[in-house]
C-alpha cells in the first residue's frame, strides 16, 4: 500500500508541474487564437500523462534498458495523441471561425443565420441565441421603422392641421381690422372656434408627449367605473345632441376601480367623441362596463354605428396619427385621440382594443379591478 502511494505522489507531481506550466501559458496567450489555446490545452494533457509516467518509472529505478523502453512507447503514445487531437480540434477551430464569419455579418445588418453542424453543443447553443436575438432585433427595427413612419404622417398631418385654421384665422381678422366684413359677431365667433380647436390639438400634443416619455403622472383613486361612465355620458351629452345621436348606458355595473379620475375621464371623453363623431344621425353610441368573469378585470367598452372597420386597418387603429380616412378637416382631427387612449390605459396597467361588430365597431379598455376595501369580504 505504501509503494502505490509513493507511485501516486510520483504521478501527480510529474502531472502537476506540467499543469502549472500549461496554465501559466494559457494565461499568456489568452488573448490568442482558439486554435492555440486548443494546442495549449492538448500538449499540456499529453505532457502531463508523459511526465506523470515518466516520474514514476524514474522513481521505480527502472534498468537503463526498460526505462528506455517506457520512455520510447509514452513518447510514441504522446505524439500520437497530440496529432489526433490537434487533426480534431481543427473542427472545433473550423466551426467557431464560422461562427465568428456569421456573427459579422450579423453585425453589419445582415440577419444572423446560424452556420450549419456546429462541432460543439455550445457553439450550437450560441448560434441558436444568436438566431433569437437576430430575430429580436429585426422586429424591433421593424417597429422603429413603424414609429418612424407614423412620426412623419403625424408631422405631416399636424402642419396641414394648423396651417389651415391658421389662414383663416388671418384672413378673419384682416377683414375685420380693414372694415370689411359684413357680420363681425360671426367673424370673432368663428375666430374664438378655431382657436379653442388649436388649443385642443396643441394639449392632445402635450399630452401625448408625456405618455411617450414616460412622464404621465398619475394619481390613482379608489372609485366607481358606473360614476365613471355616468360623467361621461353626461359630458357627452351636449355632443351627441348636436349630431342627433343617441347615447345611452348599457350594463354599467357598480365595480371599483383603482385609476386616475382626471386621465380616465380623458379617455372615455376621446372614445366617446370619436364614436359619435362617425355615427350617423339617428345612430346609437352604447357604453357599458362589466366585470370580465375569467379574468375579474373590469371591461368598459363603447360601440358604435361607424359601418365597420377595414380588417387592414384594424392593428393601425390606435397608432398615432392614424385617422381611418383621408379627410383633412373635423372630424378626422389629428389623429391623437387614440393613441392618447392607450397611453393612459397602459399607464394604468389596462389594455385597449378594437373589434368590428354588427354595423359598427367596438372599442374595449380594460382594467384591473380594484382590491377589496378593508374589513369586506
Amino acid at each position: 500500500m505504501g509503494d502505490l502511494v509513493v507511485i501516486a505522489a510520483y504521478a501527480a507531481v510529474g502531472a502537476a508541474v506540467v499543469g502549472l506550466l500549461g496554465a501559466a501559458a494559457l494565461r499568456l496567450l489568452r488573448s490568442r487564437s482558439v486554435a492555440l489555446s486548443l494546442a495549449v490545452v492538448v500538449v499540456v494533457a499529453v505532457c502531463a500523462m508523459l511526465a506523470g509516467t515518466l516520474s514514476v518509472a524514474w522513481a521505480m529505478f527502472l534498468s537503463e534498458h526498460d526505462l528506455g523502453v517506457v520512455t520510447t512507447v509514452c513518447a510514441i503514445a504522446a505524439a500520437v495523441s497530440l496529432v489526433v487531437a490537434l487533426l480534431l480540434g481543427r473542427t472545433v477551430v473550423a466551426g467557431s471561425r464560422a461562427l465568428t464569419a456569421a456573427t459579422r455579418a450579423f453585425g453589419d445588418g445582415d440577419a444572423f443565420a446560424a452556420p450549419a453542424g456546429a462541432p460543439t453543443a455550445e457553439l450550437a447553443e450560441l448560434g441558436r441565441e444568436l438566431a433569437a436575438t437576430s430575430a429580436k432585433l429585426e422586429a424591433s427595427r421593424e417597429r422603429e421603422r413603424a414609429l418612424e413612419a407614423s412620426r412623419r404622417e403625424l408631422v405631416a398631418w399636424i402642419s396641414h392641421d394648423l396651417r389651415t385654421p391658421l389662414a383663416g384665422l388671418r384672413a378673419m381678422t384682416e377683414a375685420l381690422e380693414d372694415g370689411i366684413a359684413e357680420d363681425p359677431g360671426r367673424y370673432h365667433r368663428q375666430i374664438r372656434a378655431e382657436v379653442d380647436r388649436l388649443s385642443g390639438m396643441v394639449g392632445d400634443l402635450f399630452e401625448l408627449s408625456r405618455i411617450q416619455a414616460g412622464v404621465l403622472a398619475l394619481s390613482p383613486s379608489r372609485m366607481s367605473v358606473y360614476d365613471l361612465v355616468g360623467d361621461a355620458i353626461a359630458g357627452a351629452g351636449p355632443l351627441a345632441a348636436e349630431h342627433r345621436v343617441r347615447l345611452v348606458g348599457e350594463r354599467v355595473e357598480r365595480i371599483p376601480v383603482e385609476v386616475d379620475g382626471r386621465e380616465m375621464t380623458r379617455v372615455l371623453a376621446n372614445l366617446l367623441t370619436n364614436a359619435i363623431h362617425r355615427t350617423p344621425e339617428d345612430g346609437t353610441v352604447a357604453v357599458s362596463a362589466l366585470r370580465d368573469t375569467a379574468s375579474g378585470a373590469v371591461v368598459v367598452s363603447v360601440t358604435d354605428g361607424c359601418g365597420g372597420i377595414p380588417a387592414a386597418d384594424l392593428p393601425r387603429v390606435f397608432d398615432t396619427g392614424w385617422r381611418g380616412s383621408g379627410a383633412r378637416t373635423p372630424p378626422a382631427g389629428a389623429g391623437l385621440g387614440l393613441a392618447i387612449v392607450r397611453g393612459i390605459v397602459e399607464a394604468h396597467h389596462g389594455r385597449a382594443a378594437v373589434r368590428n361588430v354588427p354595423g359598427g365597431c367596438r372599442f374595449e379598455v380594460v382594467l384591473p379591478a380594484a382590491a377589496p376595501s378593508p374589513g369586506r369580504l
